[in-house]
């Protein structure tokens, strides 16, 4: 009797070990973009309350790390600021929000916009002090993105600015650095994502956006498509995503997460 009663609980340990739930348990590995990260790591969480056996690690580098390690299958998908390019065609796109490039300035600046002119020269050293912008006499700044970030991408294509033109005080990495930067320095200047810079100054950070063009740097402006400097954020796979990636993709660009891309500040995709 004592035989069959162990034989029992062996066969009953066996299956709670190999129940759903314990063979459910996937890793998803999730690299890239820093302005794009915090958004997914907020998705991931919800995720993750969703579905307990699943675990989404997401990590920063900045948008070109995210498209070599979905290349080279480092990473299950990559976080791509902007949209892919020409050469990047054997990677597919999957857009979870819109963004929107802004330059920053500190709060107590007293210039309160420049024109794409006045830009280009001050990151190309034409002019090196506020005061020939309207500022006070103080030597400007330049807090520029280090190589493999989007955003300087971007930014060097509008303003058609070759990379090796650009004059800078200091280089930086993400946006949160970007913004700490700043903020400690009053005579700094600045580009960062629209999203990273609203959330910062609402909290009370002291930087403020500069208009583009004349164009606000809002969530809206993005959204109804006036302000010039926007893009995709993306999440990059290396062919066709199936199981857990391709679930966490689908829900990531659901309205269920709506609510996570708003109060990053970006815009929804529909």
């Amino acid at each position: 009797m004592k035989t069959v009663q162990l034989l029992m609980l062996a066969v009953c340990l066996l299956c709670a070990t190999s129940s759903p739930a314990v063979l459910a348990k996937e890793k998803l590995v999730v690299t890239g973009s820093s302005t794009v990260a915090p958004l997914v790591s907020e998705i991931a969480r919800a995720y993750e309350a969703r579905h307990p056996g699943a675990r989404i690690d997401v990590q920063t580098g900045g948008s070109s790390r995210g498209i070599a390690d979905a290349r080279a299958g480092l990473a299950d998908i990559g976080m791509v600021s902007r949209a892919l390019k020409p050469d990047e065609a054997d990677l597919l796109a999957a857009t979870i929000a819109r963004d929107g490039i802004a330059v920053i300035l500190h709060a107590n600046n007293p210039v309160q916009r420049l024109s794409d002119t006045q830009i280009a020269q001050i990151y190309t050293g034409a002019i090196r002090n506020w005061k020939d912008v309207g500022g006070r006499t103080a030597p400007i700044t330049v807090i520029h993105k280090a190589e493999g970030r989007s955003t300087l991408e971007l930014f060097l294509a509008y303003f058609k600015l070759a990379a090796e033109r650009i004059k800078p005080s200091v280089v930086i990495g993400d946006n949160q650095q970007g913004i700490k930067t700043l903020a400690g320095n009053p005579d700094g200047i600045a580009y960062v994502s629209i999203g990273s810079a609203e959330v910062e100054a609402e909290a009370g950070t002291p930087i403020k956006l500069l208009p583009l063009a004349g164009i606000a740097p809002t969530t809206a402006s993005v959204k109804d498509g006036r302000f010039p400097l926007s893009r995709p954020l993306n999440l990059v796979t290396r062919g066709t995503p199936t199981g857990l990636g391709k679930a966490f993709i689908d829900f990531a660009r659901s309205k269920a997460v709506h609510h996570l891309v708003l109060e990053q500040a970006f815009v929804p995709v529909d």
